[in-house]
């Protein structure tokens, strides 16, 4: 684990997933355990990935994950989801958790946790792959191109 200082950097993407880390996932040393923030990357990151593409995806990859700094019993933690690339029927979102104290330990900054790069494949109900649809929202295809439009969401 590194000790990076965030140097001003603020999240990526839109916050998909907001939660406080419980005892019962800690460790002995009061330490979140890296799967309990891992399985709520992957929450958030399907819950985006579902949106993008109107139906059921799949967890298919997890790549470049960079544990930075712990996080203690009783932060709030807030998961951001970048959609980055949309294949034919796969979706690479780049997911962030920022992790901040309490109101009682209250912290003015929050802090990098974590990042990662996660692939879904979007399927259908014989649980094959399937395109993904155009979503204006989120994203458009012009010929084999993607544009991306989340930068243009309310709140980024």
């Amino acid at each position: 684990m590194t000790d990076e200082t965030n140097a001003g950097r603020q999240p990526r993407g839109l916050l998909v997933l907001r939660t406080v880390a419980m005892p019962k996932d800690a460790n002995p040393n009061g330490d979140i355990f890296g799967g309990w923030i891992l399985a709520q990357m992957d929450l958030a990151g399907g819950l985006m990935a579902k949106q993008i593409a109107g139906s059921r995806t799949v967890t298919v990859t997890i790549d470049k994950m960079v544990f930075k700094r712990p996080v203690h019993v009783g932060d709030a933690i807030g998961v951001y989801a970048e959609l980055l690339r949309v294949g034919n029927s796969s979706m690479d979102v780049h997911l962030e958790v920022w992790a901040k104290a309490l109101p009682e330990d209250y912290a003015a900054e929050r802090h990098l946790v974590t990042e990662g790069l996660f692939r879904y494949v979007s399927i259908d109900e014989h649980h094959r792959p399937r395109r993904v649809p155009d979503n204006p929202p989120f994203f458009t295809r012009s010929g084999d191109t993607f544009e991306r439009h989340m930068d243009d969401r309310p709140g980024n």
